[in-house]
């Protein structure tokens, strides 16, 4: 399950996600946050029943992504994976070793990731490749979450960021007992709304923009900025994340993105960008 770290003033520390196994919880956050994450659980394993282990050098995560990746997986893997819900999570043995498999799609498609003890990730990237898996790098993986409205800590989210202005309402509570920045979020979903949130920007066109960009109502009014950029294959143009004063957030909403001196017309477009066949199945 998807789950955030709020302050108290509900600005977001860490996006995390938790995965049971038969021995506890794995807790998986990205490399900017790792730390933080660590010693905010630490902190209290005196008050309660429970250590805390970092296994971050003792294991790999391989990602596998795309309309293929369960027929990949289950090439590898054979009749040992079972039948998986979207958030769904197994363990399985392989080799010599146990594999963590979580179904997780971290683009427009279907995927999965496979967590791996380090001495075994080697040879698991080997069988997924003789399985007709192809590495990417990490560029293409940045395209490809951008396309899927993907946010990405300390690009698109950071400490200054409320939980649900960055999209993670799945991460989000409303019904369990207190945490810290509880009242804040509460009462952003009950008596109102978010004052900006991240959302989708489209350019008609291949351009050059700079994160951090400024967006402008039609009346040149501030209204926000862009934090994550690229160039879509797909569709042919460049789209951006960014965040929007809540007025304009309507999809079709016309506004106006600073490109140096000049600027751009654009179109505010709801997330995600592209629509694989496995968000449409999720739909």
């Amino acid at each position: 399950m998807p789950a955030a770290f709020p302050n108290v003033q509900g600005r977001l520390i860490a996006s995390i996600r938790v995965v049971r196994s038969k021995d506890g919880f794995l807790i998986d956050t990205e490399a900017a946050t790792h730390e933080r994450v660590l010693k905010t659980v630490a902190r209290f394993t005196l008050a309660g029943d429970f250590r805390v282990t970092d296994l971050t050098n003792e294991t790999a995560l391989l990602s596998l992504q795309g309309r293929q990746a369960a027929a990949m997986v289950q090439s590898v893997f054979g009749d040992a994976v079972p039948r998986m819900p979207d958030t769904g999570a197994a363990e399985l043995k392989w080799l010599e070793s146990e594999i963590k498999l979580i179904r997780a799609s971290h683009t427009s498609e279907d995927g999965f990731d496979l967590i791996v003890n380090s001495d075994q990730a080697e040879r698991l990237w080997d069988a997924l490749v003789n399985a007709g898996a192809r590495p990417v790098g990490f560029d293409a993986l940045e395209m490809l979450r951008i396309e899927a409205g993907l946010p990405r800590y300390n690009i698109d989210m950071d400490e200054t960021t409320v939980v649900t202005e960055a999209n993670l309402d799945d991460a989000v509570s409303y019904t369990k007992g207190c945490y810290l920045g509880q009242e804040i979020i509460a009462r952003i979903k009950y008596r109102g709304h978010v004052a900006k949130k991240l959302t989708g920007i489209m350019f008609d066109q291949a351009v050059r923009v700079e994160n951090d960009a400024k967006i402008r109502a039609p009346d040149d009014k501030d209204i926000g900025r862009i934090t994550s950029v690229t160039y879509s294959p797909r569709l042919g143009r460049t789209i951006a994340l960014g965040y929007v004063k809540y007025d304009y957030l309507a999809s079709g909403t016309t506004v106006k993105v600073v490109l140096g001196v000049e600027e751009s017309a654009v179109e505010v477009t709801e997330l995600p960008f592209v629509r694989g066949s496995w968000y449409t199945q999720l739909s």
